[in-house]
């Protein structure tokens, strides 16, 4: 992994800091999965990412639970997920009618996602899932209501992304 510039006394804190997650006994997190961005219109999205960027989705798919239609880039290690709603119902077009088009979710990866869920739990956190869902080979939670997180829903995560896998 690449790390920031810094130089001395500041490098030496910063892969201190890296060193110590999940060390404590708590919750480890592995990395940033991916980010998604809830739009109105995917084609025109992936269209500009083509056009400006010379990008391509890596993959595209439809989780009918999630009611989303989804186009998935990968910039490095991190996926980065554009979200259109397939219902006026959906928590995408629910979040778009509130708050317009922008930042909707955060993943993080964790090493045991049962054992995350228990440690905020025993925090006394208020979870917005109790129990992992399941989705193309990853279980996967949402943590705190957007309010919570400076308007960005965040989901704890464990398994590798698997499209073959329902």
């Amino acid at each position: 992994m690449k790390q920031p510039f810094l130089k001395g006394e500041h490098r030496n804190t910063f892969n201190w800091i890296r060193a110590q997650n999940g060390k404590d006994g708590g919750m480890k997190i592995e990395k940033i999965d991916h980010i998604c961005f809830a739009v109105k219109d995917l084609e025109e999205t992936k269209m500009i990412y083509k056009e400006d960027f010379g990008l391509i989705p890596a993959l595209e798919y439809i989780a009918e639970s999630e009611k989303i239609k989804v186009a998935r880039y990968y910039i490095g290690e991190v996926a980065v997920e554009f979200m259109e709603s397939t219902s006026s119902d959906g928590d995408v077009a629910k979040f778009i009618d509130s708050r317009g088009e922008g930042a909707f979710l955060i993943s993080y990866k964790v090493d045991n996602l049962d054992n995350a869920l228990t440690e905020l739990k025993k925090k006394g956190k208020k979870l917005i899932d109790d129990k992992p869902r399941e989705l193309f080979g990853n279980r996967y939670a949402f943590i705190h209501h957007p309010s919570k997180l400076h308007g960005v829903l965040t989901e704890l995560l464990e398994g590798d992304f698997d499209i073959n896998k329902k």
